[in-house]
């Protein structure tokens, strides 16, 4: 005879599965520049846990398909999703930080410090290379997504159906820690990867050759005024007033 609580058979614990998802912040080991992620990290997980209890809720009142759908491929992978996009933000206000701070330990020019700068694009480029490593977690929840039918369903179906879900919804959980951790690697080889640039900014240095070329048209300029004002050489007509000027005081 099958079970009489949906609650017992229907959800198993995630927080196992969830693996280094749920572990507490860490205090080191941030990366090359000091990236915090584990407000993200936790975020996602509340997020997870939120839709199980949404789950659980559901099933109390009797609703299998409510409580099957509130955990569904869609639900994931907008979280996932959401934590991507957010990681990639919170490295491009890093990095940008950072390349102000550079900027004006070089006196780095504003218009050459946008050159540096990380711009939509490359917020759009990280993402897409953070959000790689959760191939295997999307993968796995195609598969969830195809016993939804059979552990939606009614009756027998629905109970032959629950078992395989169970086994489903735990191997998307790994998959997202597996995910987590393979998006954690990538965002420490994007600090590494930007921090080449932070470094190339803080070492600017304004060109030697603009000084110098500067400074001869300045001693150029005043060797000739010195020789015509010395009667060296003829006065030129834009300089005659100068010229009569700096005489009647001599």
């Amino acid at each position: 005879m099958p079970p009489t609580s949906t609650d017992a058979w229907l959800f198993p614990e995630l927080g196992p599965s969830l693996g280094r998802l749920v572990d507490p912040p860490q205090l080191r080991d941030r990366g090359s520049l000091d990236l915090v992620l584990d407000d993200i990290r936790l975020d996602l997980v509340t997020g997870i846990f939120e839709l199980a209890g949404a789950a659980r809720s559901f099933a109390a009142s009797g609703d299998r398909q409510g409580a099957v759908a509130s955990l569904s491929r869609v639900a994931w992978l907008d979280l996932w999703e959401r934590a991507v996009a957010a990681t990639a933000e919170r490295l491009a206000e890093v990095v940008n930080a950072k390349l102000s701070e550079a900027a004006i330990e070089a006196r780095l020019p504003a218009r050459q410090l946008e050159a540096f700068r990380l711009k939509t694009e490359d917020v759009r480029a990280i993402t897409s290379r953070l959000g790689s490593g959760g191939a295997g977690f999307v993968s796995a929840l195609d598969a969830l997504e195809q016993t939804v039918p059979s552990a939606s369903a009614s009756g027998s179906r629905g109970w032959a159906g629950q078992e395989e879900w169970q086994r489903a919804l735990a191997a998307a959980a790994r998959r997202l820690e597996a995910a987590w951790l393979a998006l954690s690697a990538g965002a420490w080889a994007e600090q590494d990867r930007w921090k080449v640039e932070i470094d190339r900014a803080r070492a600017w240095r304004r060109p030697a050759w603009a000084i110098w070329l500067l400074s001869v048209a300045v001693l150029a300029a005043a060797t000739y005024l010195g020789l015509v004002l010395g009667g060296y050489l003829p006065v030129p007509p834009p300089l005659g007033p100068l010229a009569e000027f700096w005489w009647s005081r001599l």
